[in-house]
């Protein structure tokens, strides 16, 4: 008789004896495999050389598992994102699991192997971790919790720092991941295959820095996605910023689903397009490097820094009207990363 146990997590896997040892070696030690992981201290031993980067971030997406992604891949390219925001190379990212006893083996593989995949689109490495198995119905499936530092290439990368005549690059399509988590969870069939945006922009971000773009910020539009960052700029910069509604890219199973649902596409989040600021004398040369990298074929200017309205963001209009992109409130969808 087959024992089912065997084929998912028990409490057992979260008490620091065999069956731990056994689920850390076969699955997360041969998948994220490295001299620093392999020594097996209570902390890594780690060398660094000049300014840093630190961020953190905790994945709690449902369905864990969605059309473009997992729960896995956007924990890594969440991370690392946030270091390449900064204009940091990504070297180290510690990673802590909260896994719910029952949780099916063959899922965590899955997951763990989707992980592995990312990392080897950055130079980061996994050097560190945690698991913690609790008791059926103290978590949804798995949880992970991702830290990341790296090295500084690019200065001066700051909300605080656009400039009067900066244009605002979007590296690709709007509202992606929001939506496609929307389908997910909703069970929506549509005509279209459409799916997450998930992506590591350590790559694109590294062509950047590699050809001098001049950078004044940057940031992926996550959480409240392009309405946020822009917003969040204006502010911490004390300018005002103009977007054309028609240069937003936003692809037509987007545009379906928020009309369905009445959500703004510019609120939906997002976890692989990115926004930029730049002098209007770097665009030229920013728009080739990016339409030739990574998924940035739609890389456009959709609006610039001006010195009205000090803190807001006016979206021009089809019409020739104007109106304020404000700051999304509420929960559109709950637990999107």
């Amino acid at each position: 008789m087959q024992n089912n146990n065997a084929k998912q997590v028990q409490l057992s896997h979260g008490g620091g004896g065999k069956e731990m040892n056994r689920l850390i070696k076969e699955i997360f030690f041969n998948a994220f495999d490295n001299p620093i992981l392999r020594s097996e201290e209570d902390a890594a031993v780690l060398h660094f050389d000049g300014n840093l980067a630190f961020t953190t971030d905790s994945f709690t997406v449902a369905p864990l598992f969605f059309a473009g992604g997992d729960i896995g891949k956007l924990s890594i390219a969440g991370t690392v994102n946030d270091l390449a925001m900064m204009g940091a190379e990504p070297q180290y990212l510690s990673c802590s699991f909260i896994i719910e006893e029952g949780f099916a083996i063959d899922s965590l593989k899955t997951i763990v192997n989707s992980m592995a995949l990312e990392l080897k689109k950055s130079s980061a490495r996994i050097v560190c971790g945690d698991t913690k198995v609790v008791p059926k119905g103290c978590a949804d499936g798995v949880f992970i919790n991702t830290s990341g530092v790296g090295r500084i290439l690019h200065t001066g990368i700051s909300v605080k720092n656009l400039q009067l005549g900066d244009k605002i690059i979007v590296s690709r399509d709007v509202g992606r991941h929001g939506a496609a988590i929307l389908m997910a969870r909703e069970g929506l069939a549509l005509e279209s295959e459409l799916t997450s945006d998930c992506a590591t922009l350590w790559p694109i971000v590294e062509q950047l820095i590699a050809a001098n773009i001049d950078i004044h910020a940057m940031r992926d539009a996550t959480r409240g996605g392009l309405s946020a960052v822009l917003n969040e700029w204006a502010s911490a910069s004390e300018v005002g910023i103009e977007v054309i509604e028609d240069a937003v890219p936003v692809c037509d199973a987007v545009k379906g689903l928020c009309e369905l649902y009445g959500f703004e596409p510019f609120d939906l989040a997002n976890e692989g397009t990115f926004i930029l600021a730049v002098p209007n004398a770097s665009v030229e040369a920013t728009l080739e490097i990016m339409q030739r990298f990574c998924h940035c074929e739609q890389a456009v200017v959709i609006g610039q820094v001006t010195d009205t309205r000090q803190g807001k963001v006016v979206l021009q209009t089809p019409w020739g009207s104007q109106r304020y992109l404000d700051v999304p409130q509420g929960e559109l969808l709950p637990r999107i990363c």
